[in-house]
């Protein structure tokens, strides 16, 4: 009995760590900026988390190493239940080994006193061809 429980509140939280924010499109693509020799691609994060409101934004290659690159914020504000498009610029030579763009949700100082879960969503960058 007390193993069921422990899977069935395992899936909860699994459950509610799936559902705790969204970022489209799944798998990006890049296509040529106004600037020469820069990529951009607009992405869209969804903020379903009522304790939230600061994502934090990232690129990385095949191995998970950050890559550099450019957005307005590097973390955004999203009110709860509220949507924020943002533009990446990358130079062609980065974003030829780009693989992931991610959000992560920051959890702020004053949350620190409760227990507060970070959840962490990444696009899989569509290559040409694939």
């Amino acid at each position: 009995m007390r193993s069921t429980l422990a899977s069935i509140a395992a899936l909860l939280t699994l459950s509610s760590f799936a559902s705790a924010h969204e970022m489209i499109p799944t798998y990006p693509q890049w296509e040529q900026s106004v600037y020469a020799g820069v990529q951009t691609t607009t992405m869209q994060l969804f903020n379903k988390r009522e304790e939230i409101e600061y994502y934090e934004i990232g690129v990385f290659d095949e191995a998970w190493n950050p890559l550099r690159f450019v957005t307005s914020y590097s973390v955004l504000k999203v009110a709860y239940l509220e949507h924020a498009l943002f533009d990446i610029y990358m130079r062609n030579s980065d974003a030829s080994k780009a693989v992931y763009i991610c959000s992560r949700s920051k959890v702020s100082r004053r949350d620190s006193v409760r227990t507060a879960v970070s959840s962490r969503i990444c696009s899989k960058i569509k290559k040409e061809g694939s």
